[in-house]
């Protein structure tokens, strides 16, 4: 399949602001690209056709809070391209007994025993979990299953705004019973769903397309990730509690630190009495509730 590459360079001051205008606005087909050498940066979207790529700028261009440094530029990507272009944006990392690799290191990784390994392929997936959100979410989830006793097994886990479905995935490689993750993204329920065969996950995940609250219904689970902006967390704050068993966690992100204090008294009302941590990561941070075994 034909892959075309839209670049819009924009001025490198404004690369922050840029990337977190893309994240609020749940725009995965795109990412910013820093050169720090050269100090210029550009935002990037890979499409199926010119017209795919155009169409998606003229959507995207009104909410950006930074006007261009020069026009988009498209041009058609080799598969060799496309691989390569984001190779050098992508480095593997650890937390706890996990790792994120990408799979061009297949062949050089050493696991250690005991640990596990999620593969990752940018040319495959529009994310991989190297934004401090998605790694707030993934350290929660780590250190949740850690001080189980007897491991989570027994336990349902439920990724909401899945993205590329890294947490859900990991959350299945950490052992939990049952996992679901969905996302109102047709196309990032697709990445999640390659991600899995990748992995060699399909059937242990249940990727869907869906929204709040319709992705939460049915049980109740021990462990819910949301990694949505922070609106969207404020308006389904009712929902996103209910959907946490007795004695699990809800792991929210994708909230700025500016925004904290509002989302943590919107959730100490819809959960009083649950265990309130927060904790901040460059911009960002998480709130993390746990809700009493009785």
């Amino acid at each position: 399949m034909a892959l075309w590459e839209t670049r819009i360079e924009i001025p490198p001051e404004a690369a922050e602001a840029a990337e977190t205008a893309l994240l609020e606005a749940g725009c995965g087909a795109w990412s910013v690209l820093e050169d720090a050498v050269a100090a210029r940066a550009w935002i990037v979207g890979v499409f199926g056709s010119p017209e795919e790529a155009k169409s998606r700028w003229d959507e995207l261009r009104p909410g950006l809070p930074v006007a261009p440094a020069a026009a988009p530029s498209t041009r058609l990507l080799a598969d060799a391209d496309w691989r390569n272009s984001y190779r050098k944006h992508f480095r593997a990392w650890t937390f706890g007994r996990l790792h994120w690799v990408p799979v061009w290191e297949r062949a050089s990784f050493r696991l250690p025993a005991g640990h596990s390994v999620l593969w990752l392929d940018p040319g495959l997936a529009f994310g991989t979990g190297n934004h401090e959100t998605t790694r707030l979410c993934i350290e929660r989830l780590v250190e949740f299953e850690g001080a189980l006793e007897g491991g989570a097994g027994g336990l349902r886990m439920a990724d909401a705004g899945c993205g590329s479905g890294i947490l859900a995935l990991s959350a299945s490689l950490l052992g939990f019973g049952s996992v679901r993750g969905f996302d109102n993204d047709p196309e990032a329920v697709r990445v999640s769903l390659e991600n899995a065969r990748l992995n060699g996950l399909e059937g242990r995940v249940r990727f869907e397309t869906a929204g709040l609250p319709g992705g939460l219904a049915g049980a109740p689970c021990g462990f819910v990730a949301a990694n949505i902006q922070a609106d969207v967390l404020v308006g389904h704050a009712d929902t996103l509690t209910s959907a946490v068993a007795p004695g699990g966690t809800l792991a929210m992100s994708g909230i700025l630190a500016s925004e904290a204090a509002g989302v943590r008294a919107r959730f100490a009302g819809a959960a009083p009495g649950w265990a309130q941590e927060s904790r901040a990561l460059g911009q960002w941070c998480d709130l993390c509730l746990r809700r009493p075994l009785r």
